[in-house]
């Protein structure tokens, strides 16, 4: 996230937030984040029309999904107040990608790295190379008429190093194992560094039945929606049907494999297998601009949500539109976000859970390693910092 014009005292990174990690620390002091609830401070009074931009600049890394899920809520609230979004499909799909891209090729090698040394950089060194030559991430008016087929290429070649339908049958038909498999048979960078941090997954298998799903149909989704409206904190700490739930490339709506027992470590997996799909020909459900769901609907008068299945998740906007007054513009009376690192990072989450279950009288490399597979896994949009002594409250609560 970057900052916004408030206050010239206010940081960049007191706005953004951050995660601060205890490991072996019980609940909820294992993972503790700074993040605040600006969305609803910033919108309140701003024109309509000015809301996609500035959610986009508060949530930077994300920005375009943030964009396209403001746009999808005012024109729920009221429709035909602003020009409706277009080609919002080809959008998410494009947008997704990029940014699944970017986290495997620059995210990855800094988290995933087993340790410091020639091998690393080595592996670092080759994802910056491949990203260079990425045809998505050329300049928009660079890019070819179809950059898809040209990036599926790229994705062969400079990723996976072998035919990437082949690649996605295998995951789809054995998880993890494949993952395990394809990582140990070939020498390319990204097999490397996937390879590497096996050794730090000491977590169980994610709960299939916490993965958050809450978009599934209108009920559902008005049950979110006023949640979200009248839960006091419910945007900084969400619970769906009373517990807490996980979101990201492994929970989407359309996904015939949502049911594999999946760790952190396999959640890698996921992401690759999410980036092939969304490189292949669009078929409605299953890849291209078909595989991402989105949708909006009007939970009010003035009133709309929003939701797009984005990179790190699901993302909701919320939306109320106050009434034009004579030539004035329209104005936000509302606006909630409910962004996934939410979601995934809750004090009593899946993070959360797996933090405290870690051995904090391992070596404090060893468990650094075990957290920043958790990261590059679940991908919080703030930084991280990991404390190895546990705070004195702690101390007191244990004697």
């Amino acid at each position: 996230m970057s900052a916004v014009n408030l206050a010239g005292s206010t940081s960049l990174s007191s706005l953004a937030g951050s995660l601060r990690v205890a490991p072996g620390a019980p609940l909820p002091q294992a993972l503790h984040s700074s993040r605040l609830d600006w969305a609803p401070r910033l919108a309140r009074g701003q024109a309509a029309s000015a809301l996609p931009g500035l959610m986009a600049s508060l949530f930077n890394l994300c920005s375009h999904a943030h964009r396209l899920c403001a746009q999808l809520a005012i024109d729920a609230a009221a429709p035909g107040l602003l020009p409706a979004p277009q080609q919002v499909a080809q959008r998410l799909r494009t947008e997704t990608a990029q940014e699944h891209v970017r986290r495997i090729g620059l995210d990855w090698p800094r988290l995933l790295a087993a340790e410091p040394g020639a091998a690393a950089t080595a592996w670092a060194d080759d994802a910056h190379a491949a990203l260079q030559r990425c045809p998505l991430l050329l300049p928009a008016s660079s890019l070819p008429a179809d950059p898809w087929s040209v990036t599926l290429t790229w994705l062969q070649d400079q990723l996976l190093q072998m035919p990437a339908t082949t690649w996605l049958r295998a995951w789809q038909a054995c998880g993890a194992d494949w993952l395990h498999d394809w990582s140990h048979r070939h020498k390319g960078w990204l097999a490397a560094l996937v390879r590497a941090a096996r050794a730090a997954d000491s977590a169980a298998p994610l709960d299939p039945a916490s993965a958050l799903r809450a978009h599934a149909g209108a009920d559902d989704q008005r049950i979110l929606s006023t949640a979200l409206a009248f839960q006091p904190g419910f945007a900084l700490h969400p619970l769906w049907q009373g517990a807490s739930a996980h979101t990201g490339s492994w929970t989407r709506l359309n996904d015939p494999s949502a049911d594999l027992p999946l760790t952190p470590w396999a959640l890698l997996g996921s992401r690759i297998a999410e980036l092939i799909r969304l490189c292949q020909p669009d078929a409605p459900g299953q890849s291209g601009a078909g595989w991402l769901c989105f949708g909006s609907l009007s939970t009010g008068p003035r009133q709309g949500m929003a939701w797009v299945e984005m990179a790190r998740g699901l993302l909701v906007h919320q939306v109320e539109i106050d009434a034009s007054v004579g030539d004035a513009p329209a104005r936000v009376a509302a606006c909630r976000v409910l962004a996934p690192t939410e979601w995934n990072f809750h004090p009593q989450g899946v993070v959360a859970r797996c933090i405290a279950d870690l051995d904090a009288t391992e070596s404090a490399a060893k468990v650094e390693r075990r957290v920043r597979l958790l990261m590059a896994a679940f991908d919080p949009c703030v930084p991280f910092d990991v404390t190895h002594t546990l705070p004195a409250v702690q101390e007191v609560h244990h004697a």
